[in-house]
């Protein structure tokens, strides 16, 4: 792949739940990038992530749980944290841009 690469995240294809991994655009060292989206009323439950995180809402709105501490997030913001547990709930639809960073840049990415 080049070195730089312009993707439109608003237009990406989103795959379901089960079909997740092919929701990954962008590999790294050290990190992934993967679009995030859930309908309204839609939710992910629960999940540890053992690396450091980042969430970028590009439309919509949802509520990001870390460790218990709820976020609302909307459109143009952005949550950074380390690794824990995460969750998130929308009553609108939201479409996120999600980052996982390793601890290590050198590290795969699990």
């Amino acid at each position: 792949m080049k070195k730089s690469v312009v993707f439109d995240l608003k237009t990406l294809p989103v795959f379901s739940f089960p079909e997740r991994e092919k929701n990954v655009f962008f590999t790294g060292a050290g990190f992934k990038t993967r679009i995030i989206e859930l309908p309204p009323q839609g939710s992910l439950p629960e999940c540890w992530m053992e690396t450091a995180v980042i969430f970028y809402v590009v439309s919509g709105a949802v509520e990001v749980t870390v460790d218990r501490e709820k976020h609302p997030l909307t459109e143009g913001h952005c949550l950074i944290g380390e690794p824990g547990c995460y969750s998130m709930q929308t009553s609108t639809g939201v479409r996120i841009l999600g980052v996982q960073v390793a601890a290590n840049p050198v590290d795969p990415l699990p």
